[in-house]
């Protein structure tokens, strides 16, 4: 291909392509990559250069770009059938890939309903749990309470939960009114205290508003240890635990929104089933197809299930649909995506991966533009600030984050950050070797970008 068609392709793309997350202003400094191909860890651009893909793709690839197994697993299924509509009508993969994540989830969850992303995952636990209390006599029980720096999609009723006003700030009048409380923030933890030797002092404000409002809030929602887009903000376990007892004694559904930290990314299947973690809904979608087709499920219990037993007539089923839910292909895909996590002992394996990432913190954290260094699992990000002993933040106006973005699209990174957070989700593949390359090269853009 050669230049002329290149520059062609991106000119067609600034005039027709609208980009998710992007500044239009951003488009015509930096053209967008146009990516040709991917090979494990790495994607190919059209000119032929290499780049290790940092966040993986958007938090979804977990066994690489172009899976021998996963490419299989989609070929033989797509000789069968690529589409069929779920209402009335269902097919093996759908019901081998329902029975897999049961039998990986929590005992407390039975069933499984299938959309087509995260958002739409989220959406279906909210009308979920609001019907359910619709239906059983609590028609009061209409809110729900969420976290500040919460996120949990971009539709409308996932925003009303979201804690950002980055994403909700223009449609404020529109969305439904629920309750904000302050969530747990480790970086500038208000008590003085450190992850793994607190208890969680900072749940007051949660169990305040669990106790006050019980009467008429439905549920909490909540991304379990890592808020993603609030800049990886990490959380210990022990706030879940807090959690749950006091969603019990409100009698208040709890709903864990796994979609970026499920499928291994915290080390662990899920962090659902962890430490006796027993929510009534389980939200997920990207790794569930390791990025390849689009997939949501909402899983639950028996108990919520129940209360939509009715005939046409009554109106008590669950009246919402998605064209692609449970697409086959999608489905074939997951099904293998989880073998492949399932199997010879995938997750152990994580172990030395997430040590080696871990390692770099001291020369990470010696960087005078590291306000912190954390991580959880195989998730770890740095924050970046102004000054390392004051942790005064960069004038957004330096936009620093993406100056170390742009240093490492020049060395063969691709990681978007969340702001001023540079933050670290490879695919769960990535070698030893290939972390190390990672992580220094990301260090070697810090300094690059930051200290002129």
């Amino acid at each position: 291909m050669t230049d002329a068609n290149l520059e062609s392709d991106l000119v067609r793309d600034f005039h027709s392509v609208w980009h998710p997350c992007t500044p239009r202003r951003d488009q015509e400094t930096n053209p967008p990559l146009l990516i040709e191909r991917g090979e494990g860890v790495f994607l190919f651009d059209r000119a032929g250069n290499r780049y290790m893909d940092v966040i993986s793709s958007w938090w979804v690839n977990l066994f690489g770009h172009n899976h021998p197994r996963l490419n299989a697993a989609l070929q033989q299924q797509l000789a069968k059938v690529a589409h069929v509509m779920f209402a009335g009508v269902t097919h093996r993969p759908a019901i081998d890939l329902a029975g897999k994540l049961l039998s990986l989830a929590p005992p407390n969850l039975s069933r499984v309903y299938f959309s087509d992303n995260g958002s739409t995952s989220v959406e279906v636990a909210l009308k979920m749990s609001l019907q359910y209390w619709l239906q059983v006599g609590r028609p009061e029980k209409k809110c729900f309470v969420h976290l500040s720096g919460g996120y949990h999609g971009e539709t409308l009723g996932a925003l009303s939960v979201c804690g950002l006003g980055l994403f909700r700030a223009p449609f404020e009048d529109v969305l439904m009114e629920n309750v904000a409380v302050q969530g747990p923030d480790c970086y500038s933890c208000p008590f003085g205290l450190v992850p793994g030797s607190c208890q969680a002092e900072c749940f007051g404000p949660m169990e305040r508003a669990l106790e006050e409002g019980a009467g008429r809030i439905a549920g909490v929602i909540v991304e379990p240890l890592v808020q993603g887009a609030a800049g990886m903000k990490m959380y210990p376990a022990v706030y879940l635990k807090k959690l749950q007892e006091a969603a019990a004694r409100a009698d208040v559904h709890t709903l864990y929104d796994e979609v970026a930290v499920g499928f291994g990314r915290t080390g662990s299947l899920f962090v659902a089933g962890t430490e006796g973690l027993r929510p009534t809904f389980l939200c997920l979608s990207k790794g569930i197809t390791s990025g390849y087709l689009p997939l949501g499920a909402t899983l639950t219990e028996e108990t919520i299930f129940a209360a939509f037993d009715g005939d046409f007539a009554s109106r008590r089923f669950f009246i919402h649909s998605h064209s692609y839910a449970a697409n086959p292909l999608a489905s074939a895909v997951a099904c293998e995506t989880l073998a492949l996590l399932t199997e010879d002992d995938f997750l152990a394996g994580l172990r030395p991966k997430i040590a080696a990432i871990g390692a770099h913190r001291p020369r990470f954290e010696e960087l005078p533009w590291c306000g912190e260094f954390r991580q959880t699992g195989m998730i770890a990000a740095v924050e970046l600030v102004r000054d390392q002993k004051t942790r005064e933040p960069f004038d957004p106006a330096r936009r620093a984050g993406y100056a170390v973005y742009l240093e490492g699209l020049k060395r063969g990174l691709i990681m978007r950050p969340l702001g001023d957070v540079v933050y670290f989700l490879p695919p769960l593949v990535i070698s030893l070797e290939e972390i190390e390359m990672m992580m220094n090269t990301a260090r070697t853009c810090m300094i690059e970008a930051l200290g002129k």
